[in-house]
């Protein structure tokens, strides 16, 4: 009897990781480079002419600053042994707040809350927004259950909603589930 009911366990088992085995190969994969995608798309390259116009604008400001500094600096190496020492902090404090000032100047145009990124995804929203919407599209109507993009290592764009495990993970770790974040 004990022997009778190993082999039906086992045999459920069987079953059981033929079946799971079988589900998993009916899942539909694909991907896309949304790198390739946008490259394609008009409003893309007016876009990044864009973006290099305003860019070149702040390249040349900053490279005016440079300048700028270089020319105290050789002003002051020439001249440094016929200041007095108040003269000679006066000029390296000059020097030094140009400095900070270009430093300020390169953050708020290119940091990374800087007016060119923020140009940038004001810019790039809509029309990655719409690719985003075109993977969806044709996710559901060809049944695909995964799509990855292999631009950059984005990720995963799609998965079906029955494959999305944040709830059963949050569920485990003890955190409710906010309904406009799933």
């Amino acid at each position: 009897m004990v022997k009778l009911n190993a082999h039906i366990v086992a045999a459920a088992f069987l079953v059981l990781a033929l079946t799971g085995t079988v589900t998993a190969q009916q899942q539909k994969v694909g991907y896309v480079d949304t790198d390739v995608i946008l490259s394609q798309m008009p409003e893309y390259q007016n876009i990044q002419q864009e973006l290099r116009s305003v860019s070149s604008d702040w390249d040349s400001e900053l490279k005016r600053m440079d300048e700028e500094i270089e020319q105290l600096k050789e002003d002051f190496q020439s001249k440094k042994v016929l200041y007095t020492d108040e003269q000679r902090a006066q000029q390296q404090q000059q020097i030094q707040a140009l400095i900070e000032q270009r430093e300020q100047y390169l953050e708020q145009k290119f940091g990374a809350k800087g007016e060119y990124f923020q140009k940038q995804k004001e810019l790039l929203e809509p029309i990655q927004r719409s690719v985003f919407e075109a993977i969806n599209t044709i996710a559901e109507q060809e049944g695909f259950d995964f799509i990855f993009d292999r631009a950059q290592n984005a990720g995963l764009l799609f998965g079906k909603k029955e494959f999305n495990l944040n709830e059963k993970i949050l569920q485990q770790l003890g955190i409710t589930l906010n309904q406009s974040s799933n």
